[in-house]
């Protein structure tokens, strides 16, 4: 069973632990700027909103790359990129209509979020459960809930 992230922005307080916790797993260091998920602050509406790549169904980026460095991890469904691989063209930052895909100066490579082998990191450290590591059939059950609740409503 495939699984995929599941946000709720209005669960999300902008604590930042998602982006701290996903810096040290995959650099090491507790570093938001290095993080593959960053947590957007909407200030004239007062919320902040979490966002990483989607793993599209499609994978623009995976199709775009000229040497075929981003790959399918068939157990997690992630698309990732292949650092060695990589030569940091930056087509996929291009193709990605998402701009989920960046690219890091340091390394002159592109990084994205890779579900962290199967066990999201931000997920594992969201305190309010605005993220979560779910069955990928099902990342829309709450907006379908929410909608047939507000259905419900209008109708009484």
């Amino acid at each position: 069973m495939l699984k995929s992230l599941y946000i709720d922005p209005e669960k999300c307080t902008g604590c930042l632990q998602c982006e701290m916790a996903c810096s040290l797993e995959n650099t090491g260091i507790f570093n938001p700027s290095q993080s593959r998920i960053k947590v957007f602050s909407f200030e004239d509406a007062g919320r902040k909103v979490p966002y990483t790549c989607t793993q599209c169904d499609e994978a623009w980026c995976m199709q775009a790359c000229p040497v075929d460095a981003i790959k399918l991890d068939k157990h997690t469904g992630a698309k990732v990129v292949e650092e060695e691989t990589c030569v940091g063209c930056k087509v996929c930052t291009i193709s990605c209509p998402f701009g989920t895909i960046n690219y890091v100066a340091e390394t002159g490579k592109v990084q994205k979020c890779d579900l962290c082998g199967g066990d999201p990191a931000c997920a594992a450290a969201c305190p309010t459960e605005a993220i979560t590591f779910v069955d990928a059939n099902w990342t829309g059950l709450e907006r379908m809930r929410t909608w047939a609740a507000r259905a419900n409503e209008a109708s009484l």
